[in-house]
């Protein structure tokens, strides 16, 4: 069941291929912003995953963030995703995601509950 307060951590660690440079978010050799949002949306997705029912799975809509700080090479981050509000198929987490120093970004992500194969449908021209 769907309920406020289910919760997940994704973790990774930094290296080449989720470096900036790599990535072309930047041109740096440190975490990536995408590779940040990516790693907050598995968290969320995690959260609730087990919650669903048969055939449904959730998508991402909306994604507000902020990455406050660089994370390098070989750092661990975790991103921990909250399911803080549910209203029909629109479920909305908070986020925050730290390294071993610090908060390294925060925000809220909102995702939808649908039909998977309904939605691949949506694919076919």
């Amino acid at each position: 069941m769907l309920e406020k307060g289910l919760k997940h951590i994704s973790r990774t660690v930094v290296q080449p291929d989720n470096f900036a440079l790599t990535m072309g978010s930047g041109d740096l050799p440190v975490l990536a912003t995408p590779a940040l949002v990516a790693l907050m949306e598995n968290a969320a997705m995690l959260a609730v995953a087990a919650e669903l029912p048969e055939g449904a799975t959730t998508v991402g809509a909306k994604m507000d963030m902020i990455h406050v700080r660089p994370s390098g090479e070989g750092e661990e981050v975790h991103a921990e995703a909250t399911l803080v509000e549910v209203e029909g198929r629109k479920l909305t987490f908070s986020l925050v995601a730290r390294d071993s120093a610090d908060v390294i970004g925060e925000g809220t992500h909102i995702r939808y509950i649908v039909d998977r194969a309904k939605f691949l449908l949506k694919l076919k021209g």
